[in-house]
């Protein structure tokens, strides 16, 4: 059970660390793409109000060295030229007919794309819908007239190449940090678990001891009992005392072989048996009881069946899922007990009518004394431990249990060993 909760714990952590990092990640290359697609449209815009060239400077004589502006566009952030632009920037524009012909070529401020590669591109942008996008490594704009078509294509290929060395990056280092963090969670989450550890195992302890030393005087009370039965006869006060003592010794029995069942060393003995065999003797023995409550029960047992586990412990299983069914079925239900193969896997599903069950109660029906309805399962006799034990032999048999009711009026419990 701790290391089940250790390792949820970590799980948790790791997602958790998982998930912020991939947000983070996430928000930072957006915004650093959307950075890069942003200021090569401001550069498109204003290379095409300009017919897709920059403009002429003033000369330096002047002294005028200002930045020059594009027209007004509405953005919020205005794109500012600044002299050294036109020569760090690389680009070439395309003139073309409304019906897709081109006009003319300006190639002179790109060296690796020639009038006809420049044309090609221009044709593949002009059948598309999409007024601005990428084409390769370049960033288009295309803005029609009344009479021709303008595409502008901008060379992004040193701005994408920092995108994709910052993509790269990030996630080598979130994954380096996540190695990190799940170092770090592996080395602290057994000091965090320790006391819980400690609190469990004296749990365990207290429960392995006190039941042990509930043993002996219960044994007493009984002997005395008997001896008082033999010398004044039965009565309801005796009577009464030899159930209620019978109850505390079962109580005491299931508890103990719980708490053995949670221990990492419980010390099984495991062998290969026939578990068709104990299924059988199984049904056979509450087959009495159920009648006598004018309850059915019915077996489909396959036969020869070889399971390897404790003999003990499995058998002890089988009646608990039956004590539970035949004991929580209402009068005049019915019980259905299947054992059979499912690939490499024994499966054993026991089936019973019930007077009604919630989703609330199938979460929680292995919990320890854990009952639907206390009221009414008091006076049937139950702690409300069987089930949490039956979950404790099959997960000391490395198994699964679980329960499902498809009306809210049956339980079927599936084992599968």
């Amino acid at each position: 059970m701790i290391k089940k909760l250790q390792t949820r714990f970590i799980l948790i952590s790791m997602l958790s660390m998982i998930f912020v990092l991939t947000v983070i990640m996430s928000a930072v290359n957006l915004l650093n793409y959307q950075g890069v697609v942003k200021d090569a449209d401001h550069i498109l815009r204003f290379l095409s109000e300009h017919k897709g060239r920059f403009p002429q400077l003033p000369p330096p004589e002047t002294g005028n060295r200002q930045y020059l502006e594009p027209p007004e566009t509405g953005e919020p952030n205005p794109f500012h030229m600044t002299p050294e632009m036109p020569y760090e920037t690389r680009y070439f524009s395309v003139v073309l007919t409304t019906d897709g012909s081109v006009i003319s070529t300006d190639t002179r401020k790109i060296a690796a794309i020639d009038a006809k590669t420049a044309s090609a591109y221009a044709a593949r942008i002009w059948s598309s819908k999409r007024s601005s996008g990428f084409l390769s490594c370049y960033r288009y704009l295309k803005e029609a007239s009344s009479d021709s078509i303008q595409i502008t294509f901008l060379d992004c290929s040193r701005s994408l190449d920092t995108f994709h060395s910052f993509l790269v990056t990030s996630i080598l280092v979130s994954l380096l940090g996540l190695c990190s963090v799940l170092m770090l969670v592996l080395l602290f989450s057994g000091m965090v678990m320790k006391p819980v550890s400690e609190s469990y195992k004296k749990q365990r302890r207290f429960i392995t001891d006190a039941g042990h030393e509930l043993k002996t005087p219960l044994t007493i009370i009984d002997a005395n009992r008997e001896i008082l039965e033999m010398e004044y006869g039965e009565n309801e006060w005796l009577s009464g005392i030899g159930k209620q003592t019978a109850r505390l010794t079962d109580l005491t029995n299931q508890l103990i072989c719980l708490s053995r069942m949670e221990e990492p060393d419980n010390h099984l003995t495991k062998i290969d048996f026939c578990i068709s065999d104990l299924a059988e003797e199984a049904v056979q023995s509450f087959q009495a009881p159920a009648a006598t409550q004018n309850k059915v029960l019915k077996s489909h047992i396959a036969p020869l069946l070889s399971c390897h586990g404790d003999e003990a412990s499995i058998r002890q299983l089988i009646y608990l899922l039956l004590d539970n069914a035949v004991k929580y079925s209402p009068p005049s239900g019915s019980i259905e007990v299947t054992l059979k193969k499912r690939g490499k896997n024994i499966c054993l599903t026991v089936y019973n009518t019930s007077e009604s069950i919630s989703r609330e109660d199938l979460s929680r029906l292995f919990d320890r004394f854990y009952r639907a309805d206390a009221s009414r399962n008091s006076e049937r006799g139950g702690y409300g431990i069987g089930l949490s034990l039956a979950r404790a032999i099959i997960d000391a048999h490395k198994g699964k249990i679980f329960a499902e009711s498809k009306d809210g009026a049956s339980l079927l419990i599936t084992v599968f060993l």
